[in-house]
């Protein structure tokens, strides 16, 4: 598939979360906690990440930091300055603090995590005027296919669980 096409509005907000969705179905379908993420530079995606912290057995693989990793080598640069990051679930303390630290300045991302969340919810670590870099956050894109997955997921634990 494409993935090159013009960043021009909300609709393109919506083509490239279908992408991350799509990551977040690759992690489903390895039993990890489905949250995916994209990184479009130049309207091009060059990083992708999916959790992968069963996995691997790192806590720190989640689809943010493996998206950042990916994205910073394609470019050849830590610095992901004129990206535009985009992750089916609000990012956590780590992932947020990563996304501060590579630059970013736009996050779009689908459901907002009320026990975790770091991009608004709990905490606002994007947007602390203390910290030497901001990001702009829209959130909310795609939020019910992205919730959708992750209560899926968990439903099916509960399930096996019983």
């Amino acid at each position: 598939m494409n993935d090159s096409i013009p960043l021009l509005g909300p609709d393109d907000h919506e083509y490239w979360m279908k992408q991350a969705l799509r990551e977040a179905g690759r992690a489903a379908e390895e039993g990890e906690v489905p949250v995916g993420a994209v990184i479009v530079h130049n309207s091009m995606v060059i990083g992708r990440g999916y959790n992968r912290t069963e996995g691997l057995g790192d806590a720190t693989a989640h689809a943010e930091i493996l998206a950042i990793g990916a994205a910073s080598e394609t470019l050849g640069d830590w610095r992901l300055e004129d990206c535009t990051f985009y992750v089916t679930l609000e990012p956590c303390a780590m992932c947020a603090g990563a996304i501060v630290q590579a630059r970013v300045p736009l996050l779009v991302y689908g459901a907002p995590d009320p026990k975790a969340g770091a991009c608004g919810t709990l905490y606002n670590i994007v947007d602390d005027p203390r910290l030497n870099h901001r990001v702009e956050v829209i959130s909310g894109v795609l939020q019910e296919e992205s919730a959708g997955l992750l209560k899926e997921f968990f439903s099916r634990l509960r399930e096996i669980g019983d």
